[in-house]
């Protein structure tokens, strides 16, 4: 689904819920609201709110391809030949690509959405006050959770991106402004999250029905994200963010998974669907196998063993494979290798693939596909059962509470108060039965977020470019290539599968803009420097 960015520049309500050709699960709009009864009584101003999250399951967004920018970290490869991602991951993009352009335009029709609803509910007539602040709430946490995305992949602190609110006068009589500098944006971001937790109730509060919709323990978590982000142009947001932290854990009542039989069921059990809305979730792509995101589908194997339509891209490295400690159960949970069992259709299988260019895959992800009989997908009730939408009932995890814990020890470890570091670091640690660290460093704190969060959408590549780890970013990139594709137990040479790159700081800290949005602004917004 294609959109200009003149849908944002205008922002006309009646383009603000329009309907879309496949079904949002739990929070859907049903149907398309007239501008003048989308915000009269509490059926309609719902109906109305849940179209704010849309967007998230389409694959132009969080289906799959705003992670083409987090695939050019040294964790993954383009697992398949593809001209669009494999220029992205080595720097050679012009911001044309569809892959680029329509993130860019989704996701900024998506903040769109999101002022208009925030004008909206200000006269929203015959609902309680409960419902106004939520339904408020809701559209302040899209506008931030649009606005952030956007910010942090195409802005820098020389030049930030377009934005404008609703709140100010000329809104939808003008092309919003280029802000100076990203910490603009992201000044109005941190606004909006936290406005969002003040109006938001916590997600404990909500039926099965509203699982799904923006809550306080979400809005302060991308508000720690924001702030983290910030805090490399201004080192001072950095003491803001371990109280907040607290209160996700203390008011929101965010917590891991642990008690299960072992340490690696611990870890195992986040990404399995009977734990969509664990205490450890933060923000998910709310799924379903008629909805949701295809990410699932778009890293199992391409045409998924003849079995079911996986599509291939992103595979893992040697590199990823390699940082994890001996007896870190995360690997195996996080990684697929030649010979590793995992159960598909009901079946019992070890690992081996004919098409991935590294030699691994994407485990995380692999629990739906368990499900059903004698290897038949048509027994699957956790799969969606049109393969060209290779949804499932796992949501899609955004953020969970493990990175909440690693935001707060790096936010210590950067105010030089590496002790108190070392509770939030080592309960992601104890959780999976790895000795504590007493006193950890930056090194340590870059190694366990990479463990943790590794093949998630936490985007290891912005990591990398915001400690100023760009070695890693060029280093060439390896793989384990098999003398036979087809026996799982073949041996292999490690073979550099991308070679060394060009990660220029001085041009590539921030993604190039599509040149038909400058020509569409009349050239009033400049190319990101160096592009």
């Amino acid at each position: 689904m294609k959109r200009t960015i003149f849908v944002y520049f205008l922002g006309f309500s009646g383009l603000l819920f329009s309907s879309c050709k496949k079904d949002w699960v739990d929070t859907k709009p049903n149907g398309t609201p007239s501008a003048a009864y989308q915000w009269n009584g509490t059926d309609m101003v719902s109906k109305s709110t849940a179209a704010l999250y849309v967007s998230m399951r389409y694959e132009s967004t969080w289906g799959r391809n705003l992670f083409w920018m987090q695939n050019a970290s040294d964790d993954l490869i383009v697992g398949r030949p593809k001209p669009a991602g494999e220029n992205i991951k080595n720097f050679v993009c012009t911001g044309a690509e569809d892959y680029m352009s329509g993130a860019w335009n989704d996701v900024y029709f998506t903040l769109n959405k999101a002022n208009e609803a925030i004008a909206g509910l200000q006269t929203a007539t015959n609902i309680s006050d409960d419902l106004k602040n939520r339904s408020l709430g809701e559209a302040y946490f899209m506008r931030g959770f649009a606005h952030f995305w956007i910010a942090y992949l195409w802005g820098l602190k020389s030049q930030g991106v377009p934005y404008d609110g609703v709140e100010d006068p000329k809104f939808g009589s003008r092309i919003p402004p280029q802000l100076a500098s990203v910490t603009d944006n992201y000044a109005i971001i941190a606004n909006d999250f936290q406005t969002a937790a003040n109006l938001l109730p916590l997600f404990s509060t909500y039926a099965s029905g509203d699982q799904g919709r923006a809550h306080k323990a979400a809005a302060w978590g991308y508000l720690v994200k924001t702030l983290a982000y910030w805090a490399q142009y201004d080192n001072s947001k950095w003491s803001l963010i371990p109280a907040i932290c607290d209160s996700i854990r203390d008011q929101g009542g965010r917590s891991l998974i642990t008690g299960q039989a072992t340490p690696s069921d611990n870890y195992k059990s986040v990404f399995k669907i009977a734990s969509n809305w664990s205490p450890e979730y933060i923000w998910s792509v709310n799924s379903g196998t008629q909805g949701g995101s295809e990410f699932m589908g778009v890293v199992l194997e391409n045409t998924g063993w003849g079995l079911y339509n996986g599509w291939g891209y992103f595979q893992p490295t040697e590199e990823l494979y390699d940082e994890y400690e001996a007896g870190d159960p995360r690997r195996e949970a996080t990684i697929l290798k030649f010979g590793d069992p995992f159960v598909y259709f009901g079946e019992n299988w070890n690992y081996y693939s004919t098409n991935s260019l590294s030699g691994f895959q994407m485990n995380k992800y692999m629990e739906p596909y368990s499900y059903g009989t004698n290897g038949d997908a048509g027994t699957n009730p956790m799969v969606n059962q049109d393969g060209n939408y290779p949804t499932t009932s796992l949501n899609l995890p955004l953020m969970r509470y493990a990175e909440i814990l690693l935001f707060k020890a790096e936010a210590l470890i950067q105010q030089g108060k590496n002790g108190d570091a070392a509770g939030p670091l080592n309960e992601v640690r104890n959780r999976v039965g790895l000795n504590p660290i007493p006193s950890p460093t930056m090194d340590d704190l870059k190694h366990e977020r990479r463990c943790e969060l590794a093949c998630e959408w936490t985007d290891r590549f912005e990591d990398l470019k915001r400690w100023g780890d760009f070695d890693k970013i060029n280093a060439p990139l390896h793989g384990r290539i098999h003398t036979n594709k087809t026996d799982p137990n073949s041996p292999y040479t490690i073979q550099t599968v991308w070679p060394a790159r060009s990660f220029d700081p001085t041009k590539h800290m921030a993604w190039p803009i599509d040149p038909a949005v400058l020509s569409a602004s009349n050239n009033v917004y400049k190319q990101t420097p160096g592009w």
